[in-house]
């Protein structure tokens, strides 16, 4: 259940490993690893992650059909192997399938919002649209989805918020939320975000990587030609991914709204930092520099490299603690106080060298180079 529930919130997210986050199944800390430097100690907040360099296709990671009459044809397709999980709607739990093939059942659905999906083993996962999110109340593992273009225009106004005074929503900085294809709305557009990674079949047996995206092709197509859809699509699109939404936000709106916000990619960083705290029991007011501020009033004008840097560690803070969290590698680490400022101005400046005239230089050198060897 355990890796149904992670390949859920990949299949959910359009992310893969860390990024994604384990909202599903939010658990104690990791281990201490040992990692430390110059006023840091790193918490271990780390999970394993695919890895795409060499990247090998042997089927999708997760095949979602919302009608089990399209089951033949999708496994004889191409876009299932050995190690896909296919959830089709029947009976919750594992079916016998023919080839080896992992096929769970599911009551509910995945698709739209309001609804409810249970693959059986007492787990239920919610499914809400954005624009009422805020109001509703967190029963459990929940996915938040962008159904409509009101639905982005409040994603947009949560956003802008966020850059402008800190305040960001709090539904989507609780430990069960996650918030659905994220490379649709400002992440970066990477493998996971695509059929070779993750599918979508509605009931007429219309194929896409989410309920609310751009058709890619009809149940049976093979897996070259639903990538070579997904890709050209995606051609002229920058770094995030027009396919995800396309059915459901105007792509105009869409493009028009991302290139206006290079920092979003950056915003959604910082949501899955704050739930990464969260989870591990930090509570009251969580700041995150660059949004709203920054710890060193001296950084808060001119100096934003780390906002057009979705990959680069944020500086997050409360009354008590600092803290420094890698998104890639999803690592969070504290941070004495007194370092606060070296680290960020390092990260605003975006080198050891351009951050001299807000923090000593060896300092920051040396804080650079221990960020790197912890892969952040």
């Amino acid at each position: 259940m355990a890796d149904l529930k992670e390949r859920l919130i990949h299949w959910g997210t359009g992310e893969s490993g860390t990024r994604a986050g384990t909202a599903a199944e939010s658990g104690p800390a990791f281990p201490y690893d040992g990692s430390s430097y110059d006023g840091f100690s790193c918490d271990g907040f780390s999970c394993d992650g695919f890895s795409y360099d060499g990247f090998s296709y042997d089927g999708a990671k997760t095949v979602v059909l919302e009608n089990r009459e399209h089951l033949a044809a999708v496994l004889r397709s191409g876009v299932v192997g050995a190690d896909t999980l296919v959830l089709v709607p029947g009976a919750p739990g594992e079916e016998p399938a023919a080839d080896g093939h992992r096929v769970v059942g599911y009551e509910g659905s995945l698709a739209g919002a309001g609804g409810e999906f249970s693959p059986g083993a007492g787990f239920y996962l919610q499914i809400q649209g954005y624009g009422i999110s805020e109001y509703m109340s967190v029963a459990g593992p929940t996915l938040v989805r962008v159904a409509d273009d009101t639905d982005f225009d409040v994603f947009l106004a949560d956003a802008d918020r966020a850059l402008l005074d800190g305040t960001f929503p709090d539904f989507l900085t609780h430990p069960a939320i996650q918030l659905a294809d994220l490379p649709g709305l400002g992440a970066d557009r990477t493998p996971a975000a695509g059929p070779r990674h993750r599918l979508y079949v509605d009931a007429d047996g219309a194929v896409s990587t989410a309920p609310g995206g751009t058709r890619l092709g009809t149940a049976g197509d093979g897996p070259d030609l639903l990538d070579a859809r997904w890709q050209r699509l995606n051609s002229g699109t920058g770094t995030t991914c027009g396919v995800c939404l396309g059915a459901v936000v105007d792509p105009g709106l869409r493009e028009t709204a991302l290139a206006a916000r290079p920092w979003l990619g950056r915003y959604l960083a910082a949501l899955g930092a704050i739930r990464s705290l969260r989870a591990r029991g930090v509570d009251g007011d969580i700041r995150v520099s660059g949004f709203g501020g920054r710890i060193t009033e001296t950084l808060a004008a001119g100096a934003d490299a780390d906002l057009r840097d979705a990959d680069a560690p944020l500086l997050l803070w409360t009354d008590q603690d600092v803290y420094v969290h890698a998104p890639a590698p999803g690592r969070t680490f504290s941070v004495e106080r007194t370092a606060a400022t070296p680290v960020e101005a390092l990260l605003a400046c975006g080198s050891a060298e351009a951050a001299a005239e807000y923090a000593d230089p060896e300092h920051t050198v040396r804080i650079e180079r221990f960020l790197a060897r912890a892969g952040a």
